[in-house]
Order: structure tokens, then sequence, then C-alpha cells
């Protein structure tokens, strides 16, 4: 008998793990056979599972370090970011989903670094493909960051938009004003160079701390390519905003301003 909808999962699955929410196809799911992905997802009804309020299956489980299992099964590969602490428990994650060549390689990457006494590399762990449909030649090479001594640069931004009654009609979207950079002088300067404006904290030695320096360019992306090419990872970011309407006229369009720090780690 053909199963029912209501008996099949959709090809787009969203997940709640540990309260991240992950959206991802079934097929990635599937992808490692007697997994336990592998099996709630093809020997249950989506009825036999665990949901959260907003009806995602839920798995309480650590969800910052499921991102580098679903890594694992797209690309039967994973890298890990430089200084990564955290092998040990993404090996008991790995055990728990029933990954156990994830697991072997983990094991032998923790015991390779207790061993080496030199600097911390990014990690690359290779597995052979859990599922055929993948090919190494269509993935894009990822290259180690950049070397550098390492530290931490928050990058921050006040930016506004306005939202009209039309929400299809043109709006100032993240208008941004300055970007900030905090962190050691040293490491700004090496970071983005000339394009660092010093102009608020001048003559200030290299080995000093500033919350003062800004960029000279306004494109958040801009400065992200400057981190990533200098070796730098995202670790956290938070922002605030504020509404109030761009007149006293409660039916005029709203304007909002936010403030939000990205925080990169090398």
């Amino acid at each position: 008998m053909a199963q029912t909808d209501s008996q099949r999962f959709p090809e787009i699955v969203e997940l709640n793990v540990g309260g991240q929410v992950y959206v991802t196809r079934l097929e990635t799911l599937t992808a490692a056979p007697n997994s336990l992905l592998w099996t709630k997802f093809t020997q249950s009804s989506p009825g036999e599972l665990p949901k959260d309020s907003k009806g995602r299956f839920f798995f309480d489980r650590d969800g910052f370090l499921f991102r580098y299992i679903l890594d694992y099964l797209r690309d039967s590969e994973l890298f890990l970011p430089e200084f990564f602490k955290e092998k040990r428990r993404l090996q008991k994650e790995a055990d728990f989903f029933k990954l156990p060549e994830l697991s072997r390689l983990l094991a032998a990457g923790s015991k390779d670094s207790s061993e080496d006494s030199g600097e911390p590399e990014e990690v690359e762990l290779l597995a052979s493909p859990v599922t055929s449909s993948s090919s190494s030649s269509d993935r894009t090479p990822r290259s180690p960051g950049g070397a550098g001594n390492p530290g931490f640069i928050t990058v921050g931004y006040r930016g506004s938009y306005t939202i009209g009654r039309d929400i299809q009609a043109d709006a100032k979207f993240r208008r941004v004003a300055r970007i900030t950079v905090c962190s050691k002088i040293s490491l700004a300067k090496e970071v983005f160079g000339e394009t660092l404006n010093e102009s608020r904290d001048p003559d200030r030695p290299p080995d000093k701390y500033t919350a003062r320096y800004y960029l000279k360019y306004n494109f958040l992306e801009q400065a992200f390519d400057r981190l990533a090419d200098a070796g730098f990872h995202m670790v956290a970011c938070n922002s605030t905003g504020t509404c109030s309407y761009a007149s006293n006229d409660p039916g005029e369009d709203k304007l909002w301003t936010s403030y939000t720090e990205y925080v990169f780690c090398r």
C-alpha cells in the first residue's frame, strides 16, 4: 500500500536541535545508512518523531555542534576551524548519531593534536563517501586561513532602514553609517591595513587595545572578506534595535535603527 502524505517525510526537513534551527534535505539526513538519522527518517513516520511547538523535528542534542554532523553528511568530509577545542564533544555527538567513521577520524585527530607541540592547524577530515550522489570534483575547495598571531576582533555597525506600508516599495535598507573595529591595535592594522581610519585614536603603541578605530568604507562584506583572508572565523554576534516613525504621523513609514556587533577569532 502506498504511503499517504502524512506518513511520508517532506523533501525539505526542518529540525530543532537543542534550540538551533536547521533546514536541510531528506536525502542529506539519510545519506549514511544505519545511522540514527537514517533510521529515524526511513524506518519511522513523521508522527512518531518528537516535534517542537512549530512542528519541527526535535533532537535534544548540542545544536551548535550539529552543523558539523550535517557537513559530514553532505560532503563525506569535515573541515574544522583553527583552534577547534571541542573534538571530544563532537566525537560524542558522532557516537550518538551512530556515525562510526566520523567518530574514528575525530578520535585520531584528537590524538594527533595532543601529541603535536607545534601550532594548531585547520583540520581536514576525509572519509569514504556516505552517498554516491556527491562528487569531490563538484565541491569548491577550501583553503586554510592565513597565518598570524591569535586574537579577537569585534566589528560593529550602527545601521537604519525603513519599512513602508507597501512592503514591495523601495526602502532604505541597512544603511550603515560607520563600521567600528575593536581589537589589539597591531591586529587591527594587520587585517585592515590602509582601510583603517586611526584618526580617533592616533599614535597608540601596537600592544595596546582600542575601541575607537573605524573603517574607511561601509560595506560589511568587505570587512568580512578581509577577516576571512586573514584566517579569522566568526564566533558570536549580537544586535539591538529600536523602532520609531519617520514623522509624528503613525501612518507614515516606520524607521528602524540597530547596533550590531560581530566577534571574530583566529
